[in-house]
């Protein structure tokens, strides 16, 4: 007879997410399941390929406790499908993009399949050739990887991944393909190819001609044939160029990928699924799930015993997913099957510095984390070894080939995106450092409060140094960092994301990579908004020469940053005045304002752009709407009652009206999280209180600041991501 568990105590954010996202549903959209009903449906579904072993009771529980307490998390496909009819649990998909019609419209079906079932694709566009080139079968030529890769975005924008998840995707072309050069400034505009992440895939040979400043060779992919030669300096200084700009494209180094793949007799790698950790050969795809360090620190070390016991666990876990899990499309069953690889990942580890009491952008902590994670990877071969005696290797192992030990996974480890599942868990994401210590959150109401990391709530209240003004300062602030109550030591253990240097960031990578990482990793590469272009060049070179196998920088404020020209209807003084008898006129402005453009949806997920303009001082003075639909008749009311709220608002801001009293009348009148009034108010706060830092982007779903970590915006007050 089992031990009963107390019940498990989740954050109200949690809760909220899985909610939102996770929980079963009954017809009426209303939860039919709680957290341990959840845990329970997961370790079931899973355990059941073990039924005919004799501690299938024991592993059943085991499973359970494990996701209960939160010390080890699958990826949301199979939080979300295990025990439900659509089965289809893992997050990672790669597939071929031939060069052919047939080829690649049969790639587009087969994503659509995988989208449909909640996972991510990544594609490469290598293949194909170049635009302009020959096409023998019709006398025509070729329309070149970007015009297809139009294709497969309109695909994906048709479809929700699951009904719970975007559709993702991951492009990549290789360098040396004739059409790079087009392909790097592809996203330079942010409304195309928005269901896609671009990457550039870097060969060594590359980085050679880079260093040295000589020309490469451009090769068309049909014939094998060098056709042309760049620059290698200036191709790389395009790249860096562009990723200044937005982060895109990211960079992928293709050789040193291929360099650790467990089964080069399968082929080559392409391509990795969206955001870059998993790299892939064609067809195969891979199940995720992530060890949660900051649960093993006991007296300010880890536990270690504890830790391989997850790990042996967690293992076992993930090798059985594969047995039951219901694959898209035959061809991804057969060559996932094949090789049976895995993804074992890690999120809190920045929780497990801080109980260290370790700097996260230090040596020291470097080398804290490269321990856990070398322990981590050591542990699963055992586990995976172990796994294999019982039920034999993975079917393309091949001793005579591959030169390590038997096992049951070709590859164990890799370091994922963990947006949601660790705000369940409530830890910081993956291998990243916290985003912030102290945020603000606003609700409905109009009311606000402040969310406080749990770990840096203890430590000021244990060390005496915490105050309501002080938790104030540091959301208002947006770092520790400078806050003469908060004792220097601390200030560096709670140091985040953009106060770590983007040095620090890539060493972290590297350490990483280098000890335990089977695949990649998911990790951005934080700028501060003032960064040059040579920072995100010394980034690059860095983690070129410290192994990492991808890398994305992103330069704070540079996405979702566009500044427009709007003309006024007046050019008289700009600022507002008072007049003699003590009324305040209209301020009015002059011809070119600077401004800022927000895409959002609405609650039927029609895109709608809101562009506020500012002053010199950067005070929003105006607020337009423009919307995509303004010709459908169906939608001429809605677009009417917008333009009349914007024109109000704006009139409201022009003649100085206190903006909390515009956002308490936009939240009286807000009927839905996504309608105008919700997203104005939601936009203005953020300007009141300071926090659009860089201008980030909104979330489409609930109109919270996106935040840019791991290769992916999420959003930390719902749980939206783009990726995971």
């Amino acid at each position: 007879m089992t031990k009963e568990m107390p019940k498990h105590q989740l954050t109200e954010t949690a809760e909220a997410v899985l909610d939102r996202r996770y929980y079963l549903k009954d017809e009426q959209g209303l939860a039919i399941e709680n957290w341990e009903t959840l845990c329970r449906r997961v370790a079931n579904a899973v355990a059941l390929v073990d039924q005919d072993l004799d501690d299938y009771e024991q592993i059943r529980e085991e499973f359970f406790k494990m996701i209960y307490q939160l010390d080890f998390l699958p990826n949301s496909p199979c939080l979300m499908n295990a025990g439900t009819d659509l089965g289809q649990l893992s997050a990672c998909f790669v597939l071929p993009v031939d060069d052919s019609m047939d080829g690649i419209f049969t790639s587009i079906r087969n994503g659509a399949l995988v989208h449909k079932t909640g996972g991510g694709t990544g594609y490469s566009f290598s293949r194909l050739r170049p635009k302009n080139s020959a096409v023998r079968s019709t006398q025509g030529v070729a329309s070149g990887p970007l015009s297809f890769a139009a294709v497969f975005d309109a695909a994906t924008e048709t479809i929700k991944q699951g009904g719970k998840r975007r559709g993702a995707n991951m492009g990549v072309l290789r360098v040396d393909h004739p059409d790079i050069l087009d392909f790097i400034i592809a996203k330079e505009e942010q409304d195309r190819y928005t269901n896609f992440n671009f990457s550039v895939a870097i060969t060594d040979r590359f980085m050679e001609a880079v260093k040295n400043d000589q020309e490469y060779d451009l090769v068309d992919p049909s014939t094998g044939k060098a056709v042309n030669t760049l620059r290698a300096l200036k191709v790389f200084n395009k790249i860096i160029d562009l990723a200044w700009h937005n982060g895109e494209p990211g960079v992928l180094f293709i050789d040193a990928a291929n360099r650790d793949n467990a089964t080069p007799q399968l082929g080559e790698f392409e391509a990795t699924n969206p955001c870059g950790e998993q790299w892939l050969l064609p067809y195969e795809s891979c199940n995720l799930g992530s060890i949660n360090l900051g649960r093993y620190v006991r007296n300010g070390e880890l536990d270690w015993d504890e830790l391989a016991n997850t790990v042996h666990l967690a293992v076992r876990f993930l090798d059985n997913v594969i047995d039951c899990n219901r694959f898209p499309i035959p061809e991804i069953a057969e060559m996932t099957q094949k090789t049976r690889k895995v993804g074992l990942g890690v999120m809190g580890m920045h929780d497990m510095l801080i109980q260290l009491e370790l700097p996260y952008g230090t040596e020291e902590g470097r080398k804290a984390s490269a321990a856990a994670m070398a322990f981590v990877r050591k542990e699963a071969e055992v586990a995976s070894t172990a796994i294999a005696a019982v039920k034999g290797p993975f079917p393309a192992y091949d001793k005579e080939l591959n030169d390590y030990p038997a096992r049951r996974n070709a590859a164990m480890t890799s370091i994922q995106p963990t947006g949601t599942v660790s705000m369940i868990a409530d830890c910081a994401s993956g291998c990243e450092p916290y985003f912030s210590i102290v945020m603000e959150k606003n609700v409905m109401d109009g009311d606000r409060f402040l969310m406080v990391n749990k770990l840096f709530e203890e430590v000021a209240r244990r060390e005496g140094f915490y105050s309501p003004d002080l938790l104030e300062k540091v959301a208002a602030s947006g770092t520790v960092i400078g806050h003469d109550e908060i004792p220097e030591r601390w200030q560096e253990i709670f140091r985040t994301a953009q106060d770590i240097s983007p040095e620090n960031h890539i060493r972290m990578q590297g350490i990483l990579q280098q000890n335990g990482v089977d695949s990649s990793i998911s990790k951005t590469i934080n700028l501060p908004s003032s960064a040059s272009r040579e920072d995100v060049e010394t980034s690059y070179q860095l983690g070129f020469e410290l192994g990492c196998k991808g890398l994305t920088v992103y330069r704070d404020g540079s996405r979702d940053h566009q500044v427009l020209n709007t003309t006024a209807t007046e050019s008289e003084e700009q600022t507002a005045m008072v007049s003699a008898a003590g009324l305040v006129r209209k301020a009015t402005l002059p011809d070119v304002l600077s401004a800022k453009r927000y895409r959002l949806k609405d609650a039927n997920q029609n895109t709608i752009y809101l562009i506020v303009c500012f002053d010199e001082n950067e005070n929003p003075m105006e607020v337009f709407a423009k919307f995509p639909f303004d010709n459908r008749v169906d939608l001429k009311d809605k677009s009417t009652m917008w333009t009349t709220t914007c024109r109000l608002v704006s009139l409201c801001l022009r003649y100085q009206i206190p903006m909390d009293e515009i956002i308490k009348q936009l939240d009286r009148s807000s009927g839905h999280m996504l309608d105008l009034p919700a997203q104005l108010g939601k936009l203005l706060k953020s300007f009141m209180a300071g926090t659009q830092h860089g201008f980030a982007s909104v979330c489409p779903e609930c109109t919270g600041k996106l935040v840019f970590e791991e290769g992916c915006e999420i959003c930390r007050d719902c749980g939206y991501s783009k990726c995971s």
